[in-house]
């Protein structure tokens, strides 16, 4: 939903913008032109073109008056514009350069809050306080609404702390709010950088390429960040690519399965459901890690067909534990952002518990709080509703690291919340913890909703999410995660376990 509203706003081009067409020309008949004047001055003449070419740089960097304005008819090709620009300055003996993409944090949140042309207002004001702070012969282009490219005008060198101190220096000078519709914002950026030394076989579109792959980075280490391109950064890049090709495969092929990890009830013990989570066994790489191949699926746009591999595979343990005798009252399944912006997924969900003749109310739906806090989308709303109407359970995943209000636990019809692992971690000697917990619970209890406490890894912790009154935790204190084969003999064993009520129920009175 925020990537077409941001698709909305134009990609205008910023000041210092270099005609593409007329750089492209000069360069491809610069080796022509040196060779005629050697043969008609001699060796003096191409020393003095040499001396001249940095100044020739900057004379063809300089617009037409009309080049922000729209002068030309031509359409702008903004990626085309800005590896013209690198290619041009690529070439002059002794002089080098470097280009910076800039990232506006955030940007896709505000235009989902305050619309696409509150969005474009932002967009506009980062651009023009982003080219007032570059030197005149310095070029900016916008590559879309959350992206600029800066390509630096030609120096003899450009070391880390030059570039550390200009990406300072831009982040600074968009950093003052914004007055949008009454409201302030504070633009973010995150900034990636390359310099042409740095960048095997550099060329315009290889430095820019070079130059986005130190801004996706500096993105994922968190808004704000700055990176500078590596070789292994591009090892990174490149292998992330491979991955999407195997991937795709991987989820037909059957190399990407559920494992299960188990819930129990702190009042009796016994199991009270399983969660699904996505692992992949790489024929060649062995085991690769959630965290590793789950952003590859989503940047391949594959989270849908993840999802649909994850829903079959756990009604399917659903249906052979009960055919085993084994009590599992339910499992879960994680929903995507992707998954819940598609009008047919109840009716999808509805027909594969048909098809597994299960009843709703065994399927949980686990659904992140950062997609409730940021979902205006009135698709996401209706999914949710006609979920929770079907019969299925809905538990609100991460509890505690998003936004979510109380008026939208209420209104997406949550039935229970998980406790992020954040909160319990040191639970059983930390009394910070301990009062952050009892005060989700205590909501949860107001508000009549269910409990579950993820990442419980000691029996300390345990114990104080029982005496606090957590209904039910999962983690690596009670299983980790296992493939379906392994279930059945864990169940057997937990269920032998269970020869006395337990004691880590609430202590009333």
């Amino acid at each position: 939903m925020a990537d077409r509203k941001l698709a909305s706003i134009p990609a205008l081009p910023g000041r210092g913008i270099l005609a593409g067409l007329r750089t492209v020309h000069l360069v491809a008949v610069l080796p022509a032109i040196a060779a005629g004047l050697y043969f008609a001055f001699g060796t003096i003449a191409l020393i003095l073109l040499a001396a001249a070419a940095p100044v020739l740089a900057l004379v063809i960097s300089w617009p037409p008056d009309d080049a922000d304005a729209g002068g030309s008819d031509r359409p702008v090709n903004p990626r085309a514009r800005i590896e013209s620009v690198i290619a041009a300055r690529c070439v002059f003996p002794g002089r080098t350069t470097a280009c910076l993409v800039v990232h506006a944090d955030d940007l896709a949140r505000l235009a989902e809050q305050l619309g696409p042309r509150a969005a474009e207002v932002i967009s506009d004001t980062i651009l023009e306080r982003l080219s007032r702070a570059l030197r005149t012969a310095d070029t900016i282009l916008r590559l879309d609404a959350a992206n600029f490219a800066v390509v630096l005008a030609p120096a003899a060198r450009f070391d880390l702390e030059t570039m550390l101190q200009v990406a300072g220096r831009l982040q600074a000078a968009a950093s003052e709010p914004v007055e949008v519709d009454a409201t302030r914002v504070r633009p973010s950026l995150s900034v990636g950088f390359a310099q042409v030394d740095r960048v095997r076989r550099p060329g315009g579109a290889a430095v820019l390429s070079a130059a986005e792959s130190a801004m996706l980075e500096a993105r994922a280490a968190g808004a704000g960040s700055i990176r500078a391109y590596s070789a292994e950064m591009q090892v990174r890049r490149d292998t992330q690519f491979a991955l999407q090709e195997e991937v795709r495969d991987a989820l037909e092929t059957g190399e990407i399965r559920a494992w299960f990890q188990p819930q129990i009830s702190t009042d009796t013990g016994r199991v009270s459901g399983f969660e699904a989570l996505a692992r992949w066994h790489h024929p060649k790489r062995g085991m690769v890690a959630p965290g590793e191949f789950l952003p590859v699926i989503e940047a391949a746009g594959r989270m849908e067909r993840l999802g649909q591999v994850m829903l079959v595979q756990a009604l399917e343990a659903l249906r052979a534990w009960d055919r085993a005798g084994h009590s599992v009252p339910s499992v879960g399944v994680n929903l995507s952002s992707a998954e819940l912006a598609d009008p047919a997924l109840p009716r999808r969900i509805a027909w594969e518990l048909d098809r597994f003749d299960l009843t709703p109310g065994r399927l949980t739906l686990e659904i992140l709080e950062s997609v409730i806090s940021n979902a205006p989308d009135d698709i996401v709303v209706r999914n949710i509703a006609a979920l929770a109407e079907l019969g299925c359970g809905i538990d609100l995943d991460d509890f505690g690291t998003g936004n979510a209000s109380i008026t939208s636990i209420r209104r997406f019809a949550i039935r229970r919340i998980k406790i992020d692992r954040s909160f319990v971690a040191r639970l059983d000697t930390d009394r910070e913890q301990q009062r952050m917990v009892s005060a989700i619970l205590t909501m949860c209890e107001r508000l009549e909703l269910g409990s579950v406490a993820e990442g419980v890894e000691t029996p300390g912790e345990h114990a104080m999410l029982a005496q606090l009154g957590c209904g039910h935790v999962q983690g690596f204190g009670i299983a980790r995660p296992m493939p379906f084969d392994d279930t059945g003999a864990w169940l057997s064993g937990h269920a032998a376990s269970l020869t006395a009520p337990p004691s880590l129920g609430r202590k009333l009175g």
